[in-house]
């Protein structure tokens, strides 16, 4: 398995998605996990995982829409999760940067697990300055059962050894290439290997030298070259163990990155 997996990319909000993975894919980018963000938005993030042949989605509610969230509106998501190309529950989890009631967090996070551990799915969690509680309540929840992604994974490590502990693993972004990230290269050299996955986040989080730019899918190459250095990985050990990584937790066979199914 000598490609790589992006396993946090929001194709769906480029105007061209099916350009974006070309791209990639010449960079050795085979795989494209798709969170959902917004309500509003599963149509159009479902639309461009079908059209994708190598793109799945995680169909879910972020933290910045959890006023507009119901609790009836747990139905329309459970359906999407029928189909097969959606494996994971995301993007979930807590931000104490945006101006959302912290109650509607907590509230739509908890049902977020709920609901992940119903589906027997993994989640992808996001997390901004709300460590401790994020991690309380992934115990609270039991999302052990289910495990999944840390996106962004940007603490200590300390953090990231209880992170594994809870059955996810790390997705390591564009942070990793900045010549000021100390701590996470520390984290990215000595944690188990089985503990890190790829991740872009474009449009978002762009790697060194284009901290500035808009980001893009193919960037994911800057990202694994800087792990590769961390670990002492050759481009095929990198591209080989994080794939397999990224495969174990989503639960997925390689074989549904090329399916064109809906």
């Amino acid at each position: 398995m000598t490609y790589l997996i992006d396993t946090h990319v929001h194709l769906d909000i480029f105007e061209d998605p099916a350009a974006m993975a070309g791209e990639a894919a010449s960079q050795g980018v085979a795989g494209f996990v798709l969170p959902g963000t917004r309500i509003v938005g599963w149509s159009r993030l479902m639309r461009t995982v079908a059209a994708c042949p190598h793109a799945v989605a995680a169909p879910g509610v972020h933290p910045m829409d959890a006023e507009n969230w119901q609790t009836e509106q747990i139905d329309t998501l459970m359906a999407l999760h029928d189909r097969p190309k959606a494996v994971a529950v995301g993007e979930v989890g807590l931000d104490r940067k945006l101006p959302v009631s912290w109650g509607c967090q907590e509230r739509l996070f908890r049902e977020m697990i709920q609901m992940a551990r119903r589906l027997d799915k993994p989640l992808l969690i996001h997390n901004r300055r709300a460590t401790g509680r994020l991690i309380d309540i992934l115990r609270e929840e039991h999302a052990d059962q289910v495990g999944g992604i840390w996106h962004a994974f940007n603490g200590s490590l300390e953090t990231a050894r209880q992170v594994l502990d809870l059955g996810f693993v790390l997705g390591i972004g564009g942070i990793v290439t900045y010549p000021e990230a100390r701590r996470l290269s520390e984290v990215v050299s000595q944690v188990p290997e089985s503990g890190l996955v790829l991740e872009t986040d474009a449009p978002d989080m762009a790697p060194h030298p284009h901290r500035r730019a808009r980001n893009r899918p193919a960037n994911l190459a800057l990202i694994a070259a800087a792990v590769a250095r961390l670990r002492h990985w050759s481009w095929e050990e990198t591209a080989r163990t994080t794939t397999a990584n990224a495969l174990r937790v989503l639960r997925c066979d390689q074989a549904l990155f090329a399916a064109d199914q809906g």
